[in-house]
């Protein structure tokens, strides 16, 4: 059992140190985002220059931020919930419902985005595929890939959401042994 609970500890903090690291590289891309934003209206507005690949950055941006920030946002705790009855749970009774919410909608759904979005990004990669636009942003595909990405990272901190949990139901310490 304590090899167990040792495997669990190590997967959690592999897993919870990948997502913070990823979530924080992340949020500088809000910062690059406001940026470029700006830099697009100026020159739009003042000078009458515009750029269609430097208009088309601040979507890939946009959709980067939410896509790489979803795990990390998780494993703050920090998505948005409906929470009528489980602030009035014990911390098993808590531990139990994250634990079977996790097992039995969260890691599915994570399982479906990536399967039915597997052949969408392929054919993306078959075609190279670019911006429709003239002087567009290339790769296209690169963005596309970010799906299969961001459901793979939300699976991860899924899994580390469910050991926590299921230590949480079981009365495990997720720092000393016990």
């Amino acid at each position: 059992m304590s090899s167990l609970v040792t495997f669990g500890r190590c997967t959690i903090k592999l897993i919870d140190t990948l997502n913070e690291q990823i979530g924080r590289g992340t949020s500088w891309l809000t910062l690059i985002l406001v940026i470029v934003s700006v830099t697009v209206v100026i020159l739009r507005y003042c000078f009458n220059i515009g750029s269609i690949a430097a208009q088309e950055s601040i979507s890939y941006m946009h959709a980067l931020i939410f896509m790489l920030g979803t795990a990390y946002t998780l494993k703050h705790n920090a998505h948005v919930r409906v929470d009528i009855f489980y602030h009035r749970f014990n911390e098993k009774t808590q531990g139990w419902v994250d634990f079977l919410g996790t097992l039995f909608l969260l890691i599915p759904v994570c399982l479906f985005i990536i399967v039915s979005s597997w052949d969408y990004v392929a054919d993306s990669w078959a075609i190279q595929e670019s911006s429709r636009n003239s002087g567009g942003l290339p790769a296209v595909y690169l963005l596309k890939s970010t799906i299969i990405v961001m459901a793979g990272l939300l699976l991860l901190q899924a899994i580390s959401l469910a050991i926590k949990s299921l230590f949480s139901a079981l009365g495990i310490s997720l720092n000393t042994a016990s």
